[in-house]
């Protein structure tokens, strides 16, 4: 814990939280116990009084405590704990808030020591001496030792108080499992709705789109090879129209296989990856060892990573070869990518490593990168396989 300067802003947001810890929670302890023989009153005023003490910690500690689900019952043990906070929380805050006030006030009062006798107050002038020089420096030093305890002791009990806060109006560690749980659940879910969503558009595609440009470019080859007795800008016209849907057909095949290729869903990822491999501009050494097949979602990802790993080494790094590995140990899948290129590839270097990065991690996978400078590289990805 850092030691704030009395004069820090630190010091006075603290003194500040913790003095007014103690008429705040005074009231609501109060108004905790004036409503406990009306339990469905105190069911309802119990989160008011927490968002209260909550917003007090935010103002003062920047402290975000997180909030509690709305109990079914006001005998659920996070209205329990709730209304034990308000409870104790006035002892706390009243010695917290005794123990500062002193030390501050016996810091200003040993400070002013060295002002004239008659400046003091009654009872100092006839307990001390203050026109001894000794006595006034020992006061003093006093005063100047508590204005170095006055910020700490500060700390130390709005520390402790945000501690109380956070077991007992925060939730439980229970809760916070269920929650985690929950959201990991939904974010598998969004997950796999989103790559089924991908794999729908590219049947779409597939079976809509691109059927039609493939009958298009047909009957324009068919055009384009028959009527040879057409004026020259009709002729050209034709073959012109005939180059644009072929390429078309290529880009829109293309950006399928990008979406989702459909080899992926019906023959695995080793006959998706050995496509990808064969298409490269380079030789790439293959080895895949799958027993048996892992989730549609994580055999995305395993394709997408090699897919993105060997287009970035055909447009950056100048090798003259590379190697896949795929294997499955127990419910882990491992992949690795290397190749003999310059090396310096880099995390922040562009979009293509961050954004592969980013769809591991989506799926609790890791991805380590070593790419010196003068090569060679290796991504090696571990994902899991459900």
């Amino acid at each position: 814990m850092k030691v704030p300067r009395p004069w820090s802003a630190r010091a006075w947001l603290d003194t500040a939280h913790v003095m007014i810890g103690f008429p705040v929670g005074v009231l609501l302890g109060g108004l905790t116990l004036i409503l406990a023989p009306v339990p469905p009153v105190l069911k309802r005023a119990v989160p008011v009084f927490t968002g209260v003490q909550r917003s007090r910690f935010d103002a003062f500690q920047r402290a975000h405590i997180p909030p509690v689900r709305s109990p079914r019952s006001w005998r659920s043990p996070a209205t329990w704990r709730q209304i034990g906070y308000h409870l104790l929380s006035p002892f706390v805050s009243l010695a917290g808030a005794f123990l500062v006030a002193v030390v501050w006030g016996g810091a200003i009062v040993g400070l002013l020591a060295f002002l004239p006798a008659k400046v003091q107050r009654p009872p100092l002038e006839f307990l001390f001496d203050l026109r001894d020089n000794r006595v006034v420096a020992v006061f003093m030093a006093i005063g100047l030792f508590l204005l170095l305890l006055a910020p700490v002791l500060a700390r130390g009990m709005a520390a402790l108080d945000l501690s109380v806060a956070r077991t007992l109006l925060g939730p439980s560690r229970s809760e916070l499992g269920q929650r985690i749980e929950t959201l990991t659940e939904s974010r598998a879910g969004v997950i796999d709705a989103a790559d089924a969503e991908r794999r729908r558009i590219e049947r779409d595609l597939h079976d809509g789109a691109q059927q039609r440009l493939v009958s298009l470019a047909m009957n324009l080859g068919l055009a384009r090879a028959t009527l040879t007795d057409l004026p020259d800008p009709a002729r050209e016209a034709i073959e012109q129209a005939h180059e644009e849907a072929k390429q078309a057909l290529k880009e829109l095949r293309d950006f399928v296989r990008g979406l989702h290729p459909a080899v992926l869903n019906d023959q695995g990822l080793d006959a998706a990856l050995s496509g990808v491999a064969a298409r490269a501009p380079f030789p790439v050494r293959l080895r895949v060892d799958i027993e048996r097949r892992t989730t549609p979602t994580i055999e995305a990802v395993a394709f997408f990573t090699v897919s993105e790993a060997l287009t970035n080494i055909a447009k950056h790094a100048a090798a003259t070869k590379a190697e896949v590995s795929v294997r499955r140990e127990r419910d882990r899948l491992h992949v690795l990518v290397y190749d003999d290129g310059c090396g310096g590839a880099r995390m922040e270097g562009g979009t293509g490593l961050r954004g592969l990065a980013q769809r591991i991690d989506a799926v609790d996978g890791s991805l380590r990168l070593s790419s010196p400078l003068g090569g060679p590289t290796t991504i090696e990805v571990d994902l899991p396989c459900e």
